[in-house]
């Protein structure tokens, strides 16, 4: 199934109205069963979807990695998933089903705190120069075709600091991240002490997804929210925001980007 798709619509520009084909994003829902138990319901773009699974699996705690899935089938034109875990997993003592929104993630029963998720601070001297994030910046602009052809997806890209290893676009900011998870998984390619380049808000479960993968840094082109910051405080990780052309802003933990200082303000 592609991710988007093309319609007819209406054009208006000033007193010009006019009929073209346009592409529109797809959006889909893909329900995971795990062990014969329906799990949850996410939705998100129709691609890349064992990655999805894998990663959103991985996020809950409840694989840790990917030998741990001894079957794995999806059917894709119904939305549905099936997972068999190596071991029992008694999903139903630490994770409340809910539906997932594409728009902003998944709701949960309490709010989730650092000690409720059992995740070490990140360790690691990965450095990286503004110059670099500002071509890697570029370079994922570049791969997102999928929001250049619709304007209705977000983006996430896993970096080594001078390459981008692995790029998802998905209808869901946290879906991206979930995929880049997954991808980390299946390609048994550790994330820690790596580079997210992401384009979407930096939420507090966006940063605690960050952490548990162990990346270091976090480059974002729109904003954090104060408790993903006091997170990430908390947790070693630097967050940069509103990382466009070659301004950017650093808000933890500065000492892992080099880069010029001058006009600096006090």
């Amino acid at each position: 199934m592609t991710d988007r798709k093309e319609i007819y619509i209406e054009k208006i520009t000033g007193s010009t109205r006019t009929r073209k084909k346009d592409l529109v994003v797809r959006e889909t829902a893909v329900t995971i069963h795990l062990n014969n138990t329906e799990l949850v319901t996410l939705v998100c773009s129709p691609t890349h979807l064992q990655e999805l699974c894998y990663g959103f699996l991985y996020a809950e705690g409840i694989i840790t990695a990917a030998s741990d899935v001894t079957e794995f089938f999806i059917n894709e034109k119904d939305g549905l998933a099936w997972v068999e875990t190596r071991r029992p997993v008694q999903a139903e003592h630490n994770f409340l089903k809910r539906h997932v929104a594409s728009c902003c993630g998944r709701g949960r029963a309490s709010f989730y705190f650092v000690n409720d998720a059992d995740i070490e601070p990140v360790s690691g001297g990965l450095t990286i120069s503004t110059a670099a994030i500002v071509a890697l910046r570029s370079d994922v602009e570049r791969r997102a075709a999928l929001f250049t052809t619709t304007g209705g997806a977000h983006g996430a890209a896993l970096s080594d600091g001078e390459n981008i290893l692995c790029f998802f676009e998905d209808v869901g900011r946290h879906n991206t991240l979930d995929k880049i998870s997954g991808w980390c998984l299946l390609q048994k390619m550790p994330a820690r002490n790596k580079v997210l380049l992401f384009s979407g808000r930096v939420s507090s479960e966006i940063l605690l997804k960050t952490a548990r993968l162990g990346i270091s840094v976090v480059i974002s082109r729109s904003a954090p929210t104060d408790l993903a910051l006091e997170l990430a405080d908390q947790l070693n990780i630097t967050v940069v925001g509103f990382a466009r052309g070659d301004r950017m802003n650093i808000y933890t933990r500065g000492e892992r980007i080099t880069g010029s200082t001058d006009g600096a303000e006090c």
